[in-house]
């Protein structure tokens, strides 16, 4: 079992313009699992940068409201609305609100950087 509290996790910076929390990732979980899981921020009038990756994500807003941008079309968010982005998709997520957008992001197979390719 892998426990681990967000008390004790420090923030990243992202290569899209967002504060990154690493929750579970093949690289620091004992159980295997071929997925990641991170905590996303973006603050009021960010964005993170125009992206796209191999693996699919499944983002879940925990907090704010933003506009997700994929392949052009965009998605209004707010708390508790999750959405599917298919692999290799471009895309973006904005924080349209005054309060940090905060998000949960899903990614299967695990985020790898090598995947990550950004495109501004």
């Amino acid at each position: 079992m892998s426990l681990l509290k967000d008390s004790e996790l420090n923030f990243i910076e992202g290569n899209e313009e967002t504060k990154i929390k690493q929750y579970f990732h093949p690289h620091n979980t004992l159980n295997g699992i071929n997925y990641s899981l991170a905590q996303f921020t973006l603050e009021p009038g960010k964005k993170s940068k125009l992206h796209k990756i191999k693996s699919s994500e499944i983002y879940y807003i925990i907090e704010g409201t933003g506009n997700l941008t994929i392949e052009g079309e965009k998605h209004a968010l707010q708390k508790d609305d999750s959405a599917y982005v298919p692999p290799n998709s471009k895309q973006f997520i904005e924080n349209s609100g005054t309060i940090n957008l905060k998000f949960l992001c899903i990614v299967e197979p695990a985020w790898k950087a090598d995947d990550e390719i950004v495109l501004e």
